[in-house]
């Protein structure tokens, strides 16, 4: 399938933005979606809308099947053991703070460590920062190397036999680097210690085999891959979610509920309270399914070849910084000497060019890198390298605006 095709099923990308073809580059923060996706959604709302495992009318039975056929999807897309090893949840964010709050705050205790990067998003910081001072555990940060990226040597040295949590981030959404996450894992349990993946920039992107990983609990989230937003997933070891308390409770999570005492339905669906993420569900298994078809490989080989043009071609504009490892995903985060970031991402969206500016949830990684903000271009299977051509022709119009005294 060539770019054109891929394109044309992308009905958002068709349109102008301030007079100028829409130029989108901000793809690591929401991804847009094929019209697989939307009418899969569509379909479900039209034709069989129904809660699910309740009811044994007909909708009731469709949606059910559509639910739990899209947890199969997602559990064959990221190589699971089993359907009861993936929890849905509203997305990364959501996912990291159960296996925190529920896993986390009934196995640490004071001395126990929690590591973690700089790089990390908030979403994989935060829930830590929260457990930590709720069990007495101490939060311990790996050191980047000079261009940003994580070095085994320093793994080794910050894990130690106190560790009994590491959570890191699959590819940073800022600098793009891609990390070592196997090899993380064999020195986390090396230690004793469990292996938490924040994959939801490593998902949309690159194929993963939470098997081969051996990683004991992995997020992602669906709106990053082409899926609707307000729907994730999170796997987890059955060893691990079988022992772990629920931390929503309340219908469909029950086995039996008496006057003072309950139980809870086996897994994945004691996790799941209340009335599930039915269509984010099922457009999500959507999304899976048109990823599948392009091919995982694909989409990552053709990213990679968007960053490295990024990369060659960027440079050209005299002060521009880039920030991160020359092998990276497909993202470049940028600063334009005394440009704002935001000042740059405003004069990109007059030229109809969609990036991102800001801290990036990633405020601890901006001190690292000794700037408050910084400008994002990031790529997927739908960008083009004349799009990149457009990106550097923006950015030069930017220097040459604010070069001019305005």
């Amino acid at each position: 399938m060539n770019i054109q095709d891929i394109r044309s099923y992308f009905p958002i990308l068709d349109q102008e933005v301030n007079g100028k073809q829409l130029v989108y580059l901000d793809s690591a923060a929401t991804s847009q979606k094929p019209i697989q996706v939307i009418e899969a959604v569509d379909r479900y709302y039209r034709e069989y809308n129904s809660n699910v495992h309740r009811g044994v009318h007909t909708l009731g039975t469709l949606a059910t099947d559509g639910y739990e056929g899209a947890r199969e999807k997602v559990q064959k897309f990221i190589n699971a053991r089993s359907m009861q090893e993936v929890i849905f949840t509203r997305g990364t964010t959501t996912a990291l703070n159960m296996v925190a709050s529920s896993y986390g705050r009934d196995n640490l205790k004071q001395g126990d460590e929690i590591v973690i990067s700089y790089m990390e998003h908030h979403a994989n910081i935060i829930p830590w920062q929260q457990v930590a001072k709720q069990t007495g555990a101490t939060l311990k940060y790996i050191p980047l190397s000079e261009d940003g990226s994580i070095t085994i040597e320093n793994v080794n040295n910050t894990i130690t036999e106190n560790t009994k949590i590491v959570s890191i981030m699959m590819i940073s959404n800022v600098l793009g680097a891609i990390n070592p996450i196997k090899e993380i894992t064999d020195i986390a349990h090396s230690n004793g210690a469990v292996m938490v993946v924040d994959a939801a920039q490593a998902a949309p992107h690159m194929k993963i085999d939470v098997q081969a990983l051996d990683c004991d609990f992995l997020a992602l989230s669906g709106h990053k891959m082409c899926g609707p937003t307000g729907i994730g997933a999170l796997y987890g070891k059955k060893e691990h979610l079988e022992k772990m308390e629920p931390v929503e409770t309340g219908g469909e999570m029950i086995d039996f509920v008496g006057l003072y005492e309950s139980t809870w339905k086996e897994l994945p669906w004691k996790f799941e309270a209340g009335t599930p993420i039915i269509a984010g569900a099922i457009g999500l298994g959507a999304a899976i399914d048109f990823l599948e078809e392009i091919g995982l490989e694909n989409i990552e080989k053709h990213e990679h070849d968007l960053a490295q043009y990024a990369l060659e071609r960027m440079p050209e504009i005299d002060g521009l910084t880039i920030y991160g490892p020359k092998k990276r995903a497909g993202l470049v985060t940028f600063n334009i000497d005394d440009v704002h970031p935001h000042d740059v991402a405003t004069v990109l969206d007059a030229e109809g060019i969609a990036v991102r500016a800001g801290h990036h949830c990633a405020q601890p990684l901006m001190k690292w890198l000794e700037v408050s903000a910084t400008a994002r271009a990031s790529f997927y299977l739908y960008n083009t390298k004349d799009e990149i051509d457009k990106l550097v022709e923006g950015l030069i119009k930017t220097k040459e605006y604010f070069g001019n005294g305005f």
